[in-house]
């Protein structure tokens, strides 16, 4: 692979990881643990995708409210892409990683956080999910400098 060609399968460079809004914008803004129920091996280039649902008493939340002040908060579409380099859980009784993390999740640590200027409308699922070559060819156009 050159510098200036990526392989053919987006599946093999990339994952999407599907969160519901306010949390998916966090991540844009600051965020930089995503809390989920188990622990994920992947490593790499991650698509943040906004789910259709938004967690509407988490717009209540002092933090949250602070983060997401003056932004759109879109669904179902294509938001961002991170580096995904990490998966921890905080030790029992140890103070939390980031005001973020949430005790007894597995904490996804994100860095190289890259917002799209236009969401892009797509579908996601639970867990982390392969995208197609359409939508990662969208993510081009917006991202062309984007690299495995």
């Amino acid at each position: 692979m050159s510098d200036s060609t990526l392989p053919d399968d987006p599946g093999t460079w990339v994952r999407g990881i599907t969160v519901r809004q306010p949390w998916a914008t966090c991540l844009l803004a600051g965020k930089n643990v995503e809390n989920r129920p188990v622990p994920w091996s992947w490593r790499g280039l991650v698509l943040l995708h906004a789910g259709l649902q938004i967690d509407r008493p988490a717009l209540r939340v002092p933090l949250v409210a602070r983060t997401i002040r003056g932004r759109d908060l879109p669904t179902g579409a294509v938001i961002g892409v991170a580096r995904l380099t990490g998966c921890h859980q905080d030790p029992d009784g140890t103070p939390p990683c980031t005001e973020w993390a949430e005790p007894g999740r597995w904490h996804l640590e994100l860095a190289d956080v890259q917002e799209l200027a236009l969401p892009i409308p797509a579908r996601g699922q639970l867990g982390p999910w392969k995208p197609t070559e359409g939508l990662v060819a969208q993510i081009l156009q917006q991202l062309p400098d984007l690299r495995p």
